[in-house]
């Protein structure tokens, strides 16, 4: 803060402020950082009762260009206590300008105050248009994703493709889209919550207009809310897109699911099938080990039939054995069946 020159109070031409900084212009250029809002913003005292003899001044003041200008701190019953006037134009010097004109009494902490407000819904104000820039880079490639989901879903409903090379584009997809959202998002949030800044800063002038000319929240809600409305429509559509790729990644795992359970179902059929074949198998084997065992036991009656008449016993082996075949089928169908029905039973 420093005194006006000579030559740029209320009445003044245009006038140069850069050549009479009191700070070195080098030491401006060496401040780190980058430079978001740069203002040359000067307080002239003048008379506020005749508001149309205020905006000429103002005009000349700004070289002629047209301005933008209204009354701060309306009261409900009248009067304010200055004036904002600014033409929103980046001179050559890379400065924008604001002039605020003042009765002769104001106190330095309303003067503070009126200069804060200023300086910060100008500042918030670029910080929010930060996001558009981001909004109209990612404008093409969101075209892009939606025209890629829209033909992933008709080969998805046509059965046009393999579900692995579905589910390899939609993984890709989704991973374009997550990257997106996670360069993009914080920068989207900022965007409303400055925004949200310039509307309360806004509302804290208390603007009254001055016929002929746009007031300050005016010409910012034609400006820049249709950049916000940019940013905000971008960041929908990132997430809406998001939100159909996850659907269509849905669909395609369904579909992938009912045709593994339908594999699941033919295999288990296939199974069933080989144990009835098993079982069917089993059944004859047991029949021939039947006979098998029936054949080893009535051989070992013959030799025993042959001992007991070598021993003088009136026993003719071959008619005594014939006799006996049928038990001894008989016996061993039945111990096989009383060993399945105890296998059963423990089951």
């Amino acid at each position: 803060m420093q005194p006006l020159p000579d030559g740029a109070a209320l009445g003044g031409s245009d006038p140069d402020l850069l050549s009479t900084l009191a700070v070195d212009a080098q030491w401006l250029r060496d401040i780190p950082g980058r430079t978001i809002a740069a203002i040359k913003l000067a307080m002239a005292h003048g008379d506020l009762a005749d508001e149309q003899a205020l905006v000429p001044l103002a005009q000349r003041w700004f070289g002629g260009r047209p301005v933008v200008a209204s009354l701060m701190g309306r009261a409900p019953g009248g009067g304010s206590h200055s004036c904002v006037v600014t033409d929103f134009h980046l001179h050559d010097s890379g400065y924008e300008r604001l002039l605020v004109i003042a009765p002769p009494g104001t106190s330095e902490t309303r003067a503070g105050r009126i200069s804060q407000r200023l300086l910060e819904i100008e500042t918030y104000r670029m910080m929010a248009l930060r996001g558009l820039p981001a909004a109209k880079a990612l404008a093409p490639v969101l075209s892009q994703a939606e025209a890629t989901l829209a033909a992933l879903t008709v080969q998805l409903e046509a059965g046009q493709a393999s579900d692995q090379e579905l589910l390899d584009r939609l993984v890709a997809l989704a991973g374009r889209l997550e990257r997106a959202t996670a360069e993009h998002d914080y920068r989207f949030a900022a965007t409303r919550a400055y925004d949200t800044l310039v509307e309360e800063r806004i509302a804290e002038l208390r603007e009254a207009a001055i016929p002929g000319t746009q007031t300050i929240g005016e010409f910012m809600h034609r400006r820049l809310n249709p950049a916000i409305a940019t940013v905000a429509a971008t960041a929908q559509r990132l997430a809406s897109l998001s939100q159909r790729v996850e659907r269509a990644s849905a669909l395609l795992r369904t579909r992938v699911d009912i045709a593994t359970e339908t594999q699941n179902q033919q295999l288990l059929a296939k199974l069933t099938r080989g144990q009835e074949l098993q079982l069917r198998l089993q059944s004859t084997v047991e029949g021939l080990s039947i006979a098998a065992i029936s054949y080893y036991v009535v051989s070992l009656l013959l030799y025993a039939a042959k001992g007991a008449k070598q021993a003088g016993l009136p026993v003719d082996p071959e008619i005594t054995v014939g006799a006996l075949i049928p038990l001894v089928l008989w016996g061993v169908w039945r111990t096989t069946r009383r060993i399945h029905e105890r296998l059963k039973g423990r089951d």
